[in-house]
């Protein structure tokens, strides 16, 4: 397996912080802007100078829209409405990882990819491990966040499966113009379902205790969450094996939860930590199976098909 260089190591470790804080700053941002509002708002800020300044990916416009109806719109929808519905931010971090063996779930299903031993005992070890999680949440009367979350992360693998598809040669301008998907819709289900007042009250209602953290939130999940965060994790998934860089996103939750508890005062139930780390271990224990692909360091053609692996079995990150 490659050796992969130590400041590279803690980049990713860096990337798993940011992304993992990222569920706090969510947090922050849903106590002042409506679930719906914000996702439209969160993609019209990266769209806007995306359309300007960055070039059209050269990618199928079928995989372009998918992995921005799943990955976008989808996940996002989901995820936001959960945690707004109660759900905490650090579970909300766990849960999403199961995006993981849905991604295989969906590949096999379409004859996209294979499924191994090692990756069946992985995706059974996970969903028990998001069973008891679900079943501890159903014994608290906060089933339903839980299920959408659950949703949200379906979603991000309906685009992760698109995201490989596509194989794109700059996946950091895929992930940018996937952005542009997801604002009209969802600023009709905001307009629709949350009304024009209540979002209105959102933008103006700057003297509002919540307004501040809020926009802050807002503003590291597009700099920091999104634009930092996928562009390292971009330019590490071209450079390593994938098997070697994706665990590394198995730091999230741990963050996620870790970072919740300190700052939000979040507390878990020793079945859902349980569940936690009955997740964490099915999804590195699928995930490994990565590991044993070559190194890319022979010339194009192994960098080109290096990069297809990579973006390939992101799909466990």
């Amino acid at each position: 397996m490659e050796r992969v260089p130590t400041n590279h190591r803690l980049l990713a470790v860096c990337v798993a912080v940011m992304w993992g804080l990222n569920f706090i700053a969510i947090h922050a941002s849903l106590e002042h802007f409506p679930p719906l509002f914000l996702v439209a708002l969160r993609f019209a800020l990266i769209a806007a100078p995306t359309l300007l300044l960055v070039p059209r990916p050269d990618v199928e416009l079928r995989w372009l829209l998918g992995y921005g109806v799943g990955f976008g719109t989808l996940q996002f929808l989901f995820l936001y409405w959960g945690m707004a519905a109660g759900m905490p931010a650090g579970l909300a971090s766990l849960v999403l990882q199961a995006s993981a063996p849905f991604t295989v779930l969906i590949g096999v299903t379409i004859g996209c990819d294979r499924l191994g031993a090692r990756r069946s005992v992985g995706i059974l070890v996970a969903v028990a491990g998001l069973a008891l999680v679900g079943w501890q949440r159903a014994e608290s009367a906060a089933l339903l966040p839980f299920l959408l979350v659950l949703a949200g992360a379906f979603g991000w693998a309906i685009g992760n499966v698109c995201n490989a598809r596509a194989k794109a040669p700059n996946p950091l301008h895929l992930t940018l113009w996937m952005s542009v998907v997801p604002v009209l819709p969802m600023l009709v289900l905001a307009l629709v379902l949350e009304g024009p007042q209540r979002i209105a009250d959102s933008l103006t209602g700057l003297d509002d205790p919540t307004a501040g953290p809020a926009w802050l939130g807002l503003v590291y999940t597009v700099l920091i969450g999104t634009v930092a965060g996928s562009g390292v994790w971009s330019w590490l998934m071209t450079r390593h094996p994938a098997g070697v860089v994706a665990p590394f996103s198995m730091l999230v939750p741990v963050v996620g939860m870790s970072a919740a508890w300190i700052m939000l005062g979040e507390t878990v139930s020793t079945g859902e930590l349980a569940g936690a780390t009955l997740v964490v271990a099915g999804v590195l224990l699928g995930s490994r199976q990565a590991a044993a692909l070559p190194a890319p360091d022979r010339g194009l053609d192994a960098r080109k098909s290096t990069t297809q692996r990579a973006k390939i079995n992101k799909s466990w990150v």
